[in-house]
C-alpha cells in the first residue's frame, strides 16, 4: 500500500504546502484568487489519486497473501471475490466523491456537485434514468462480495452454458465458456435469476452416465466391467461409484453409472472414460443386447397382407 501511494504522494503534500502558502497570501494580490482555486483543484485531484492508488495497494496485498493458484484454494477465491469487489465499489466511491467536491469548488455548480455527493454518483445527474441499472449491479456488486453466491474461478452453468468465473467488475461478470467463448452477464443477473454453481461449498462431484441396452443384457458382466474401468481411471477420487437399472421402456432399459471425481473437469472426462468403455465392452462382448429395433420378417409380412380379388 506505501508503495503504492508514493508516486501520489510526491504530488500531494506539495500541493498541500503550497495551499497552506496560498491561504496566507494577502488578498491584494494579483490573480491570488485564482491561484488558490487552481491549488485547491489540484490538490483535490491529487488526493483522490492518493485515495485510489491506496485502495489499489491495499488489495493487492490483500490478494498476495492469499495466493489462489493452489489445489485447495476455496478460501482463497473468497478472500479474490470480496477484495476485487469490494475494492472497485471503493474506488468508485472514492471518483465520484472527489469530483463532487471539485464541482463545488465551483459557485455556478455547487448545487449540482452537492446534488452528486447526494446521489452518489454523476450518471444520476447527467441521466436520472440511467441511473437505476447502475446502482443497481453497485448494490449487486455489494451483495456478491458479502454473500458470495460466486467466486472468482467457480464453475457454473449459467443460460445453458458451462464455464467459470473469469471476472468480476463493478457492473458485469464474464464466464469463460469451455470452448473459449466468454459470456457476459450483469450483476444482478446473479441476484434475481436461478444459476448452478458446481463448486459453491467443494469443487467435488458426483457424475452420471446412461446406458441404453436391451433386456437381455446381464448386469454382473456389466458391474464388473464398471468396477475395472472406474478403478483403472487415474480421474476417479476413490469415493463412490454403482450401477442401477433406473427406467425401463417398452424396447430398453436405462442403466445408471454414478463415479465421483475431485473437479468437474475430472468427472466430466471420468464420464467419457466410463461410456466409452461400457459401449466398447457390450459391442466386442454381448452385441446381440445392443437397444435395436425388432421388425416382422417379410414372410410374416406378406401372410398378413390382404390377398387380392379372384376373377370370373
Amino acid at each position: 500500500m506505501v508503495v503504492n501511494c508514493n508516486a501520489a504522494a510526491r504530488i500531494v503534500l506539495p500541493l498541500l504546502a503550497l495551499n497552506v502558502v496560498w491561504q496566507g497570501a494577502p488578498d491584494d494580490l494579483h490573480f491570488i484568487g485564482n491561484v488558490r482555486h487552481l491549488t485547491g483543484l489540484l490538490l483535490i485531484a491529487s488526493t483522490t489519486w492518493l485515495a485510489v492508488k491506496a485502495i489499489s495497494g491495499f488489495a493487492d496485498g490483500v490478494l498476495a497473501q492469499n495466493p489462489s493458484d493452489i489445489a485447495d484454494n476455496l478460501q482463497a477465491r473468497r478472500v479474490l471475490t470480496q477484495t476485487r469487489v469490494l475494492a472497485r465499489t471503493a474506488a468508485t466511491v472514492v471518483l465520484v466523491a472527489g469530483g463532487a467536491m471539485m464541482l463545488m469548488t465551483f459557485p455556478g455548480a455547487r448545487q449540482v456537485g452537492a446534488s452528486l455527493l447526494a446521489s452518489a454518483g454523476v450518471i444520476g445527474i447527467v441521466a436520472g434514468l440511467a441511473a437505476k441499472p447502475v446502482f443497481s449491479n453497485l448494490i449487486a456488486g455489494l451483495q456478491i462480495a458479502l454473500a458470495q453466491p460466486i467466486r472468482i474461478d467457480d464453475v457454473l452453468v449459467v443460460e445453458g452454458e458451462w464455464g467459470r468465473v473469469e471476472e468480476i467488475t463493478g457492473t458485469f461478470v464474464v464466464i469463460k465458456i469451455w470452448d473459449e467463448r466468454r459470456l457476459i452477464l450483469p450483476l444482478t443477473y446473479f441476484i434475481e435469476k436461478p444459476f448452478q454453481n458446481w463448486t459453491r461449498h467443494s469443487s467435488q462431484l458426483l457424475g452420471a452416465v446412461f446406458i441404453y441396452a436391451d433386456y437381455g443384457m446381464p448386469l454382473a458382466p456389466l458391474r464388473e466391467e464398471v468396477e475395472r474401468i472406474v478403478k483403472s481411471s487415474s480421474e476417479w477420487d476413490g469415493r463412490f461409484f454403482n450401477l442401477r437399472v433406473t427406467d425401463a421402456t417398452e424396447r430398453t432399459m436405462q442403466v445408471r453409472v454414478l463415479c465421483t471425481a475431485a473437479t468437474s473437469g475430472l468427472a466430466f472426462d471420468l464420464r467419457c472414460n466410463v461410456r466409452e468403455g461400457l459401449i466398447d465392452f457390450m459391442q466386442r462382448e454381448y452385441p446381440q443386447f445392443l437397444p435395436k429395433m425388432r421388425i416382422e420378417s417379410e414372410g410374416m409380412q406378406e401372410q398378413r397382407m390382404p390377398q387380392p380379388a379372384q376373377h370370373a
